[in-house]
């Protein structure tokens, strides 16, 4: 199916993971990026989430690489997770779809080293290695499933040039379709390093699943948000008793589809747009009041809003509990928005030539 008979690049694959990581503390070096990489290769770096599917293609240049290729589909490979423990077939036959269209992609483009990783849904499913096996025999595409604590280390590689300049601390998030992940990086070397982490178990499709349907009232939905709130404090309760006390200096920069879509109503766009989003700074009380009104919408309102539409409607008031809960362990004044992370942090490494 996959290729067309032509043979797969080749494939790096780094030391997996499976089940809850978990860590006090993680001195992990994240590469700096200087190495001299070569000019024509093309390399590619597959995510697959709980909630997105997503591949970017890339060439090295002076400063550091140029997309000469990207995708990205919303596939819900967790949907239903929390309830069976396993991959539904339907959840499996949308990711297949998906990443058929990558390996297409990857030989269209001629791509010399590619890694693909799957991430928390992987990780928690019963048949997560049998979905791996299967995946590889219809596209061709070996899929490393990463533990929690390297999905943390590649997304803070992906995104950390965005962090805004100062002393200090600096906490860096993932907002997930299973699983948040809370990074605090020292950042005043010529590379972050992870001084602390955690992976939280509550992402956008986990945290949608443990409520029920929308509401059919504004109360009623208020309080289901009051809910998901209180569980995403629970999950961050250890990792926030080991931050530092605010000095009111602190940086927040955050990855995921949650804090790109609010960004984006906060910009009042009339659809998304990459070069305004990515890297833009919005004051934290913008967010949480735009998270508090979407709490109180009834589903069919959420729709109507151009920078959610139909795909994100369901799931976008979950990403809101779990950035008001970030907001409230690390409260900055600003907030960073990356549009890159996982991907682009793959990438880098591949160029370094460092996994």
């Amino acid at each position: 199916m996959a290729y067309q008979g032509r043979p797969a690049p080749r494939t790096v694959r780094s030391g997996g993971g499976s089940g809850q990581d978990r860590a006090t503390t993680a001195n992990m070096a994240v590469p700096s990026g200087k190495a001299r990489w070569p000019s024509r290769k093309s390399y590619a770096a597959i995510d697959l989430g709980t909630n997105n599917c997503r591949l970017l293609i890339a060439k090295p240049s002076a400063d550091g690489f140029v997309v000469v290729d990207a995708f990205s589909r919303i596939v819900r490979l967790g949907e239903g997770l929390a309830a069976t423990g396993t991959l539904s077939e339907a959840a499996i036959e949308r990711a297949i779809s998906a990443l058929s269209v990558c390996a297409d992609k990857l030989c269209r483009r001629q791509v010399t080293l590619a890694r693909s990783v799957a991430t928390e849904a992987c990780r928690r499913a019963a048949n997560g290695a049998e979905f791996i096996e299967r995946v590889y025999r219809e596209t061709g595409i070996a899929l490393d499933i990463i533990s929690a604590q390297e999905e943390a280390r590649l997304a803070v590689l992906g995104c950390h040039a965005l962090l805004e300049p100062g002393d200090g601390p600096a906490l860096i998030f993932d907002i997930g379709g299973g699983s948040t992940e809370l990074v605090l990086v020292d950042s005043s070397g010529p590379a972050p390093r992870i001084i602390d982490w955690l992976s939280a178990p509550w992402g956008v499709v986990s945290l949608t699943e443990s409520e029920a349907d929308d509401m059919g009232n504004r109360k009623g939905r208020l309080a289901a948000y009051e809910r998901m709130r209180a569980r995403v404090a629970e999950s961050f309760a250890p990792f926030a008793a080991r931050l530092p006390d605010a000095q009111g200096t602190e940086r927040l920069l955050g990855t995921s589809g949650t804090v790109t879509t609010l960004a984006s109503l906060h910009l009042n766009l009339p659809k998304y747009n990459r070069r305004m989003i990515d890297g833009l700074i919005v004051p934290t009380p913008s967010m949480r009041g735009i998270a508090r009104r979407l709490s109180g919408m009834a589903l069919d309102e959420r729709r109507r809003l151009p920078s959610i539409g139909t795909e994100r409607a369901d799931l976008v008031v979950a990403g809101c509990a779990i950035l008001e809960g970030i907001m409230d362990v690390w409260p900055a004044e600003r907030l960073g928005i990356a549009d890159r992370g996982i991907r682009e942090g793959i990438l880098r490494c591949l160029m370094d030539q460092r996994l």
